[in-house]
């Protein structure tokens, strides 16, 4: 450990934000910390994103650079699957996987250069400080309680010290009245998350895809699969069968002899899944049957209000 580590973890030379929120399961933060650290990179910042890397295999002492903002340097195992898919969908952006992110903050700052720290799924992480806390929330988050009553890991009154909401779907004045009477600062805004689903891109690129929207088996081993189906379905796709998996599901030769006869069995073309999915599917390859990935698309809207308000925050963390 470095003489002056100590230090930096309770001095951090660098704004910091985390995104995170109140309920189980997942509300979109890995593509909003993605959306993020795009802004950042735009406006020529040079972001860490911090993980802990949930679901790696291989948990290893220390800190485990994913990327330096040009090269890959950890695989799945040592990665985790989100910290690698940041890591390739965002060129530019550090990635850092640290069970102490505190740790890698200062890692990250004394060593590469790093200029924003992004916390992934940091509003529970209140041992490190920051500058700016995101929160997203379902409109159903803020009637709920904490489990296991509900599905909330602390209660709606744990807003008080968000510094801006993110409503999935469109914010409402009902959203906004309820998150205000929970607690959320009058001075904290409240954006909205929009969500759109992209073309899907084949695994195997030099195998043929099917060029209509025949029927297709759905994948999906994440948090709320059958949220997957239903963005499947309102994007024009028909859904033969969902296959859905626990989070963080590690695929083997089972589950492709199961994706295999699940085309075969209902008629479909190809199979569909999450971009976090096909991180655990690539290393599989070849694959028994055409399998692609459809991104998910988010913005913060409204963008250029969301935009001003973030670098406004940090030009005041840095004053």
């Amino acid at each position: 450990m470095a003489p002056n580590a100590r230090f930096l973890w309770k001095t951090p030379p660098s704004p910091s934000i985390s995104i995170g929120n109140l309920a189980m399961g997942g509300r979109g933060k890995t593509p909003v910390v993605a959306y993020i650290a795009r802004l950042l990179v735009e406006a020529g910042e040079r972001p860490a994103i911090l993980s802990r890397g949930y679901g790696r295999r291989v948990a290893e002492d220390g800190v485990v650079i994913v990327s330096d903002g040009v090269d890959i340097r950890a695989d799945l195992d040592r990665a985790g699957d989100e910290p690698l898919l940041l890591a390739r969908s965002v060129p530019g952006a550090v990635v850092l996987v640290c069970d102490q992110r505190a740790i890698a903050r200062a890692l990250a700052a004394a060593v590469l250069d790093v200029t924003v720290h992004l916390f992934d799924d940091g509003f529970q992480h209140r041992a490190a400080t920051r500058d700016v806390d995101i929160v997203l929330v379902s409109a159903a988050d803020l009637a709920d309680r904490r489990v296991p009553f509900g599905r909330l890991r602390e209660p709606v009154s744990a807003l008080r010290r968000a510094h801006a909401l993110v409503v999935d779907g469109q914010a409402g004045d009902d959203e906004v009245r309820r998150a205000r009477a929970a607690g959320l600062p009058a001075a904290a805004p409240v954006f909205s998350l929009h969500r759109a689903l992209g073309e899907p891109q084949p695994l195997e690129p030099e195998r043929p895809w099917p060029a209509a929207r025949a029927p297709v088996v759905a994948i999906a081993g994440i948090a709320g699969p059958e949220r997957f189906t239903r963005a499947l379905e309102a994007a024009g796709w028909t859904v033969a069968r969902t296959l859905a998996f626990g989070d963080h599901h590690r695929y083997g030769a089972r589950d492709l002899a199961q994706i295999a006869r699940a085309v075969a069995d209902t008629g479909a073309v190809a199979a569909l899944t999450t971009a976090k999915d096909a991180v655990r599917l690539m290393p599989l390859r070849p694959l028994p049957v055409p399998v692609a990935f459809v991104p998910l698309h988010v913005a913060i809207e409204p963008a250029d209000a969301f935009r001003v308000w973030l670098f406004d925050r940090l030009n005041e963390a840095r004053a």
